[in-house]
C-alpha cells in the first residue's frame, strides 16, 4: 500500500517481552505496532524479550497492522544484535532510538539489509540534523520521542506543548519534504481521555499523520482524531464536484463556501477520500 494513503493514525508501543499484551494486540484497533526491545523491557529481559518477539512475528496474525520493532541503539550493549536478529524477523520496518545523523541510519542499514527504517527523533542533535535524517534513502517514518527531549531539553510541559513546538515543527517540515511519515508523540496521562483529544487534534492540525500511544484505552480517541471527519468527507466531495463542474463550463477553479477551489485542493480531496476508504475497509476485517 502506498505510505501516503496507509492511514498511520495510531501507532501503539508493545513491550516485546510480554506475550500477553503481544496476543491482544493481534486484535486492537490500531494501525501500526512498535514491537519494543528498548525502553519498555528492563535490562535483563532483554535477550528473551528479543527471542520472544520473532516467535510472535513469526506465527504471524497481526493482519493489516503495521509491524515496526524498535532496537536498542548502538551504543548499548545489544543494539547490533538486535538488529540482526530483526533483519530476519517478519517485521516491516526497524525504528532506531535517539537518532542523531543520517550516518546512524547508514550504520543500521549496513546490518538489517533492504528493511525500511524509521528514525526516533528525541535528541537535540537530531532536531538540528532533522532534515539530513529525513532526506536518507531507507527511512521511511519518524516518531517523535518528545519525553526524552524534554528531559534533554530540561523544559517544562503545559497542554499548549509550547516547549515543544520548535522540534515538533522542524521534524515535520523535514518529513514532508521528503513525502516520509510522521508521528507525534505520546500523551502520558492515559486515563486523561479530554487531555489527549486536545493533544491529537493538536498533532492533526500541525499536520501529523497519527499518534505514538502508550496504552490501548488511548486508541479510540487518537483513531477519531487522526481519521477524516464527516465535515471533511462532505467538503472533499463538495470539492470535487465544484470543482469538475466548473472545468465543464470551461473554466480553471470554482467556488465552495465562498473560498477558490483549485486543483491542489481536488487533489487533497481525493486524498482524504482515498484514506477514509482504507479506514472503513480496515474497521470491516
Amino acid at each position: 500500500m502506498d505510505m501516503r494513503a496507509r492511514p498511520f493514525r495510531s501507532v501503539l508501543y508493545i513491550p516485546a517481552s510480554k506475550e500477553r499484551a503481544l496476543e491482544k494486540a493481534r486484535k486492537l484497533p490500531v494501525d501500526a505496532i512498535i514491537f519494543d526491545l528498548e525502553d519498555a523491557v528492563a535490562p535483563d529481559e532483554k535477550l528473551r524479550a528479543r527471542d520472544t518477539l520473532r516467535a510472535a512475528l513469526a506465527e504471524g496474525g497481526f493482519g493489516h497492522r503495521m509491524k515496526i520493532v524498535r532496537i536498542n541503539g548502538f551504543d548499548t550493549k545489544w543494539g547490533r544484535d538486535d538488529a540482526a536478529a530483526v533483519a530476519e524477523m517478519a517485521c516491516d520496518a526497524v525504528l532506531l532510538p535517539k537518532v542523531d545523523s543520517p550516518e546512524q541510519l547508514d550504520a543500521l542499514a549496513a546490518a538489517t539489509g533492504d528493511l525500511d527504517l524509521w528514525a526516533m527523533m528525541e535528541t537535540p542533535r537530531g532536531m538540528l540534523n532533522a532534515a539530513a535524517i529525513a532526506a536518507h534513502p531507507q527511512l521511511r517514518g519518524m516518531v517523535m520521542g518528545t519525553n526524552d527531549l524534554a528531559r534533554e531539553l530540561n523544559s517544562r510541559a503545559n497542554p499548549e506543548r509550547t516547549a515543544m513546538m520548535p522540534a515538533l515543527g522542524l521534524c515535520l517540515l523535514a518529513a514532508k519534504a521528503e513525502g516520509i511519515v510522521i508521528i507525534d508523540g505520546v500523551y502520558n496521562a492515559f486515563k486523561d481521555d479530554d487531555g489527549l483529544q486536545a493533544e491529537s487534534v493538536q498533532g492533526r492540525d500541525m499536520g501529523f499523520d497519527g499518534k505514538s500511544l502508550i496504552h490501548p484505552a488511548q486508541i479510540d480517541v487518537v483513531n477519531a482524531a487522526f481519521a477524516p471527519s464527516a465535515a471533511e468527507l462532505d467538503l472533499a466531495r463538495r470539492h470535487i464536484a465544484a470543482f469538475n463542474a466548473a472545468q465543464a463550463d470551461g473554466q480553471g477553479v470554482a467556488v465552495v463556501d465562498g473560498r477558490i477551489v483549485e486543483n491542489l485542493h481536488v487533489a487533497t480531496a481525493q486524498e482524504v477520500l482515498a484514506k477514509a476508504q482504507v479506514i472503513e475497509k480496515i474497521a470491516a476485517e
